[in-house]
């Protein structure tokens, strides 16, 4: 047996050896695949292209020039774009030009929990203000009762006379803070 087969890699011809797959990496799970910095949209384009399930949030940014002021849409997590896929499957992801690859632990990718992801498109599809913020794993633990963003657990932030909750992604170790109303937010 070479070491590809050994790992799951693949075969001479590309085909993946089954024996290498676990039952569960036949299950499609949400990953997070790394990219070359600023190809976020390109990656998305491809995945798109290529009928794979994908999630990349964006915000909006005003961005000053001397001449000009102008709106763009930026990833919301630089470098990165999720992937719901079967581990099975991650060649099909890891073969796009732009994408370095799946992010883990020991060599293995490691799968996002569904939570995280439900509760980060449920922010980003209810039309809220969503920014990147430094990565928080330390406060106040809250849970958002009611709107679009129920069920959303984070550490609450107040900056001036409004409440934040900061959601982490523990995974690649980025946060982003979403503006909520203080009667929706319960503390945990």
């Amino acid at each position: 047996m070479t070491a590809l087969s050994q790992i799951g890699l693949g075969t001479k011809s590309g085909a993946a050896t089954p024996a290498a797959f676990s039952p569960d990496d036949r299950e499609s799970r949400w990953y997070a695949a790394y990219t070359i910095a600023r190809h976020e949209k390109c990656v998305a384009r491809q995945m798109e292209e290529r009928g794979i399930d994908y999630f990349l949030p964006l915000y909006r940014s005003i961005h000053w020039w001397k001449d000009r002021r102008k709106q763009v849409e930026l990833a919301l997590f630089p470098s990165y774009i999720f992937v719901h896929m079967a581990l099975t499957d991650r060649l099909r992801v890891l073969q796009l030009p732009s994408v370095v690859h799946l992010v883990g632990f020991n060599g293995r990718p490691a799968p996002l929990p569904e939570s995280e992801i439900v509760a980060l498109r449920g922010a980003a599809s209810g039309n809220l203000c969503l920014e990147p913020h430094p990565y928080v794993k330390i406060g106040r633990r809250v849970r958002v009762r009611s709107g679009p963003m129920a069920g959303l657990e984070g550490v609450l932030l107040r900056k001036k006379e409004r409440s934040r909750v900061v959601l982490s992604i523990d995974l690649i170790m980025r946060s982003v803070a979403v503006e909520v109303d203080q009667a929706e937010i319960a503390p945990i």
